[in-house]
């Protein structure tokens, strides 16, 4: 059929899809259209726009699959298997379903995606930017909501208005109970919490104070309401805060600290600090006052003290022992060979008897030294108490003016300590000739003992472990002690005695030899009262029992002939003990230092017997050979021999050994050669 000359020409298809193109990009919706084979046959500028696609995809005939893939790819579906989630968008596209759904992009972005079937099975899909719009929706439900929430709360305000008019007397009535009971509850929390707090105003009276600070000063809360401060703490104790508090009340932040009998007799140590209470105008109308007990921290730092005090003591006594001691040896064993020499001579109680009597005195303060520093070597072993201090009480009666009586009593029929007997017994003559100083007129002396239990919060005051103590207690009623005196009593070189009368180590060495036994020492004293010094030491496990007097121990060995090894490094204290091993008709080898004494005793098997010192300069000390001997020779006996043994280089295995105490005389040294 011919076409007529006016007709329009008709539109190819090329410029149809041009035509359709161009109309869609100017919509804001992204519109994409896919044949039944989910070809695309077009889509707009906005689509791929907004969904980030390049250009490429937008050409007429891209499979869906290439858009879903393109998705996937990037991360649009979020974390899975790229493969499973291109599969599953495709199956349900072939589907040709009518859809509405959404979905957020990583971006952010919110789209509304709508799907409608086409004719021949394909569809048409809009896809919409919707994030602003539900940011306004939202928006608008928050705003509705607020509305109507004030629409509701505005609602039961007018309609709660009358009801709250009609309660206003009754409400006013309840105030006073309120307060009271708010008060109540205050006071509980205050007088609940481990803390003294109070409060005085500018007139310096007290208004508030929780139930631990009124009990500090012996009152109760509400006794002291309305007190001034002078009434509460005693005129003492407020002369030492008065300038404190003036500071406080000046507008000043104030700490301070200061210590109070409590009524029982306890001596507290407190911290406080005053905090003003400042109002707006900034007038000062009183203080907060929050204090702390600080007993524990100062028993604490005093503990401290003393241990580096004893630390300081110990290392000087270590070094100064070992050196005297050495020196003690060469003349104590030269005295005793001069002594042998000169025979009855008088030139041997004239001159030699009063040198060897001071060397003995300067080895005694030397071992007083070491007992206070608590270097001194222990040999305790379980001591019948009871049976000592009676021994203890007959010799302490001859050194006692008549003026003085002495008494001792028992609560115990058996109490059984482990001890050194030696140094308990030093220690007790060392109290007793104290308690005979302070009475100088006369008086009584008392010796008791006792069994003790500790619980946990005076075992935790003595820093001891809880549980049983055997507790001897020395008492006089002699002239007692100041405070001033009691803070320092065991500290070394403090005496009140005039000078020449007391070296000062006398309760020193006690303390140190109590500490050192696991025990804790306890003084009471009162000026013209009295004083009464326990001690109290770990009772010994059930079972233990003192060795009897005179028991038998091991048979002597016979010395003569037989071949000792001396090793020490000082020449002249060698030249000394080579004499004493001697005459005890032994057979003497010599060695400087540890090595050479090791190398003698791998090479020479005459060797039966190794006496030798601990301090040696060199890789290899005393204790460090006989480690050396035990594993080379085993059957040769070991005796150790040092001014100043220091038990810290001692191993578990070293506890066996012998240890011989320098100065030692021959008796001594046989005695330890005979172990």
């Amino acid at each position: 059929m011919a076409r007529s000359p006016n007709a329009p020409a008709p539109i190819s298809d090329t410029r149809y899809r041009e035509m359709v193109a161009a109309g869609l990009d100017h919509i804001d919706q992204g519109v994409t259209i896919f044949d039944q084979d989910l070809r695309l046959v077009t889509c707009n500028r906005s689509f791929l726009t907004l969904l980030d696609f390049p250009e490429s995809l937008g050409a007429p005939g891209t499979p869906f699959e290439a858009f879903i893939r393109h998705n996937a790819e990037r991360g649009e579906y979020g974390e899975g298997d790229v493969e499973t989630q291109v599969a599953e968008r495709v199956a349900a596209a072939q589907r040709f379903t009518s859809h509405d759904t959404r979905r957020q992009r990583p971006d952010g972005t919110l789209l509304k995606i709508q799907g409608f079937p086409l004719p021949h099975q394909g569809f048409i899909a809009l896809y919409s930017d919707i994030t602003k719009a539900e940011r306004q929706r939202e928006q608008i439900d928050r705003h509705q909501a607020e509305l109507e929430s004030r629409i509701r709360e505005r609602t039961v305000a007018l309609t709660d208005a009358n009801a709250e008019l009609k309660a206003a007397i009754e409400a006013n009535r309840q105030i006073t109970a309120a307060l009271q009971h708010s008060e109540a509850k205050l006071r509980l929390i205050t007088d609940t919490i481990p803390a003294h707090v109070a409060y005085f105003d500018a007139s310096w009276t007290y208004r508030y104070a929780n139930k631990r600070y009124a009990e500090w000063f012996g009152w109760t809360s509400q006794s002291m309401v309305d007190r001034p401060i002078p009434e509460v703490i005693g005129d003492t104790l407020f002369h030492q805060v008065e300038p404190h508090v003036r500071r406080a009340l000046d507008g000043h932040e104030v700490t301070y600290e200061y210590a109070i009998t409590s009524a029982t007799g306890a001596r507290i140590f407190a911290r406080s600090t005053l905090l003003p209470d400042i109002t707006p105008e900034g007038e000062v109308i009183g203080c907060f006052v929050h204090a702390v007990d600080m007993t524990d921290q100062r028993r604490t730092q005093n503990a401290l003290a003393q241990a580096q005090k004893m630390e300081a003591i110990g290392q000087l006594t270590g070094g100064l022992a070992h050196d005297f001691n050495n020196m003690l040896t060469v003349m104590m064993g030269n005295l005793v060979g001069l002594r042998e020499a000169l025979g009855d001579a008088p030139e041997v109680a004239e001159f030699v008897a009063p040198c060897m009597a001071a060397a003995e005195g300067g080895a005694g303060l030397i071992q007083r030294l070491l007992a206070f520093s608590r270097q001194q070597p222990m040999e305790a072993r379980p001591v019948e108490v009871n049976e000592l201090v009676l021994g203890m009480a007959r010799l302490v009666r001859r050194s006692l003016p008549g003026s003085i009586a002495l008494s001792t009593a028992s609560r115990e029929a058996e109490l059984v300590t482990l001890v050194d007997p030696g140094q308990l017994e030093s220690a007790l003559l060392n109290l007793a000739l104290n308690a005979r100083d302070a009475m100088p007129h006369g008086g009584e002396l008392r010796i008791e003992s006792a069994l003790e239990t500790l619980d946990e919060a005076a075992a935790a005051d003595l820093e001891v472990p809880p549980g049983e103590y055997v507790q001897i207690s020395i008492a006089d009623n002699g002239t007692g002690m100041d405070g001033t005196v009691l803070a320092r009593v065991f500290e070394p070189f403090f005496t009140t005695k005039k000078f020449g009368m007391g070296s000062g180590l006398g309760m020193a060495m006690v303390y140190g030899f109590v500490k050192q036994s696991g025990g804790a020492i306890r003084i009471r004293s009162r000026q013209a009262v009295g004083t009464q010094v326990a001690l109290l030491l770990p009772r010994a496990p059930a079972g233990s029992r003192p060795a009897a007097p005179g028991s038998a121990g091991e048979a002597d060995i016979d010395l003569r002939g037989r071949v000792v090894l001396l090793v020490e490094d000082d020449p002249e204290v060698r030249k000394v003990v080579r004499a004493q091993l001697a005459s005890l008709e032994c057979t003497v080898l010599e060695a400087e230092n540890g090595q050479e004494a090791a190398d003698l005793v791998e090479n020479v098997p005459a060797i039966a017997m190794v006496l030798s010192d601990v301090v040696m300069p060199g890789g290899m000390d005393g204790w460090a050979l006989a480690r050396f001997v035990r594993r080379f020779r085993p059957e040769i006996p070991m005796v150790l021999m040092s001014g100043y043994a220091d038990v810290g280089q001692r191993h578990q295995d070293d506890d066996g050994l012998p240890l011989l105490e320098k100065p030692f005389s021959r008796e001594k040294l046989a005695a330890a050669l005979n172990r």
